[in-house]
């Protein structure tokens, strides 16, 4: 890369809206966030060392929830299971307060970046956390959650999945969901349709008061795979003010003849509808997660087949309404964008084809940020 395409780089202000790092890697026993890792060693695609080396100024961390039996037993597991997620990331920010700071807004963004600090943002992936309690919106809230994603791969009591094999329950949002879009309104929190199905952004998009965000899909007409969209809903998105992150996830960059990673997942997804997430059955989820990966290895994907995402959207949707949400530490990552690291790939690329640094600035933060204030 040449140094002007670095130094660019570490001007613009720069934020990825999807990592998978609190469940991943901080609940891991003795992981230290502020060391460097390596991803041949433990897996792992975000630390601060790498965060730095990549130039990333903020990160969206996610907190995720598989989603498992829909019961009481099951809600309260999966929320004492959160609590405990967010309890440790705000451990681990204060931990290395020198280096990274919880952000609450796009100006906390800003000032930690002028600080020389990264800066960490909070979402949820997957409402099965909150229950069926409208309550619970508040209170992660005033964990400093900005940001909530409706679905993961199977429905739940708020919206339909684009990857239950099941098909649709609620033809979109539910009753409860309906309910959940108004509440987050009110408090301020962007809502995430990555996972959603197509009826359920368009539901999102009917009622919702505030622009919606995609935080890590991709477009379906270039890969023609469930969790990315079609063209009219990329237009229905940018109409409301709203922005898709880009995902990396090889699987939705190139069509492959037959998903089988997806249905496998699916399937194991179905096996936890009866079960309540202890450590054993999580543990026991993770193992299968293993086995999955080995059976059906990503397709070779490369940083072309990503950028081919990312200027289709802008063709369609237009400049200001895409970004970067490339899920590491969930799946995303390929040879040349294969962790926070590898970010200056990315805006080099994009100057070999033309970018302006206006563009650039709107793409890495300036749309984000339009939702986070």
């Amino acid at each position: 890369m040449s140094p002007d395409a670095a130094a660019l780089h570490e001007r613009l202000f720069t934020i990825d809206t999807h990592i998978d790092t609190p469940t991943a890697s901080l609940m891991k026993e003795g992981w230290d966030f502020g060391a460097p890792h390596d991803f041949a060693a433990d897996g792992s695609q975000c630390d601060l060392p790498r965060m730095k080396a990549g130039g990333i100024d903020a990160l969206v961390f996610a907190v995720y929830s598989a989603q498992a039996a829909r019961t009481p037993d099951g809600f309260a597991a999966a929320h004492d299971r959160a609590l405990q997620v967010f309890a440790r990331t705000h451990e681990v920010i204060r931990q290395n307060a020198d280096a990274c700071g919880l952000a609450l807004t796009a100006v906390d963004g800003l000032r930690l970046k002028i600080e020389g600090r990264r800066a960490v943002y909070l979402s949820i992936e997957n409402s099965y956390p909150l229950g069926r309690d409208l309550a619970n919106v508040a209170k992660f809230h005033q964990l400093g959650v900005r940001m909530l994603g409706l679905t993961h791969m199977l429905n739940n009591d708020v919206a339909d999945s684009s990857t239950d094999p099941r098909g649709p329950e609620w033809g979109g949002l539910s009753p409860f969901g309906r309910a959940l879009v108004a509440e987050s309104n009110r408090l301020r929190v962007v809502l995430d349709a990555s996972h959603a199905s197509d009826a359920a952004l368009r539901d999102l998009l009917e009622i919702s008061k505030t622009p919606v965000i995609l935080s890590h899909s991709g477009c379906r007409a270039v890969c023609d795979h469930p969790r990315n969209i079609g063209d009219d809903l990329l237009r229905a998105v940018a109409a409301k003010g709203g922005v898709i992150q880009i995902n990396a996830l090889p699987v939705a960059v190139v069509a492959v003849s037959e998903d089988g990673r997806t249905a496998a997942t699916a399937a194991l997804q179905l096996q936890l509808q009866d079960k309540v997430l202890t450590p054993e059955v999580r543990a026991w989820a993770s193992g299968e997660w293993g086995r999955i990966e080995q059976a059906y290895p990503n397709p070779v994907v490369t940083l072309d087949d990503y950028v081919r995402h990312i200027e289709h959207a802008v063709k369609v949707a237009g400049i200001e309404s895409v970004g970067i949400g490339c899920d590491f530490d969930g799946g995303g990552g390929f040879p040349g964008l294969a962790s926070v690291a590898d970010y200056p790939q990315l805006t080099a690329a994009l100057l070999a084809r033309g970018w302006s640094e206006a563009a650039l600035a709107k793409l890495w933060g300036g749309n984000t940020f339009r939702l986070l204030n």
